[in-house]
């Protein structure tokens, strides 16, 4: 799609690998500082709360290193600090991606702290408020990723602008529940919330499915189409089916923890990938019209 001066009215993204894995660690990292805070206030277990936590901080800290890298230089990234804009998503991003980043660090430093100093009070509390604002940017971490590539003319994803932020948020949460069953945890509570983010993914992935709309194309057509419906399938239907069986087939809920991670980094590269393959097809059809 051109204008008169030969240009592209549509520039594709210049997104590298980086871009995906930072979309795929910010997921899960928010996603499990809501898990921890969750099962401190629910009364879970202290170890599933420290992990939960340290899956967190551990995301914080790969997460800014990919985005940088992804930026070129880390000037580029100081510079989208200079002004919060509420307007645009990457720069509510940057500045939510700083906040969660410190956050679960000192929510995880907390929890060190503490267990050396035999239970301080002041030190638990401090833990505790970090881990309340690690959950609350990172509610916005695993979703705004969503809400950035939505907010585009780019037709694949401004069509699904409303979807995505569920989309991705979902996809967070699985990837987090994984990471921890994979860690040894076998809450009944982890299990059901893998369930349920599984459920969502699967309805998101049948309403695409069900649609007819030009801009779904790359959704499903070609090789983008490929990856992205495999990323569903991993993430949705079949570790759901896996985690309804969990109760007497136990080492069914390791088996749904790998394929909900393979999926949930799948859908980042599809997705990303059908954004790119949506302006060519945008382009063929101008050339076609006119």
């Amino acid at each position: 799609m051109s204008d008169y001066y030969g240009l592209p009215l549509l520039k594709p993204p210049v997104w590298t690998w980086e871009v995906p894995a930072y979309f795929f660690v910010g997921g899960a990292a928010g996603a499990a500082a809501v898990i921890a805070a969750a099962a401190r206030l629910s009364g879970g277990r202290d170890d599933l709360v420290r992990d939960a936590r340290w899956i967190a901080a551990v995301g914080g800290a790969i997460a800014p290193p990919l985005l940088i890298a992804d930026l070129g230089r880390p000037e580029r990234f100081l510079n989208m600090l200079r002004v919060f804009k509420l307007q645009s998503a990457m720069s509510v991003g940057a500045w939510t991606l700083v906040a969660f980043s410190n956050a679960a660090a000192a929510s995880a430093g907390a929890d060190l702290l503490e267990r050396a100093t035999n239970g301080s009070v002041p030190v638990r509390v401090i833990g505790n408020i970090a881990e309340a604002l690690a959950a609350a940017s990172g509610l916005v971490l695993s979703t705004y990723t969503g809400v950035l590539i939505g907010a585009t003319a780019i037709p694949a994803w401004s069509e699904n602008v409303k979807v995505l932020p569920v989309h991705f948020g979902a996809s967070g949460v699985g990837a987090a529940v994984s990471i921890l069953e994979l860690l040894g945890h076998r809450d009944r509570a982890l299990n059901v919330l893998g369930a349920g983010a599984a459920a969502v993914e699967t309805l998101i992935g049948a309403s695409f499915e069900l649609r007819q709309s030009d801009a779904l194309v790359p959704l499903k057509d070609d090789w983008t189409g490929a990856v992205t419906r495999m990323g569903g399938v991993l993430s949705g239907p079949l570790p759901l089916a896996l985690r309804l069986l969990a109760g007497r087939l136990p080492s069914a809920r390791k088996a749904a923890a790998v394929s909900t991670m393979m999926g949930s980094l799948m859908t980042r590269v599809g997705w990303l990938a059908a954004g790119k393959c949506s302006i060519e097809e945008s382009q063929k059809a101008f050339v076609r019209s006119s």
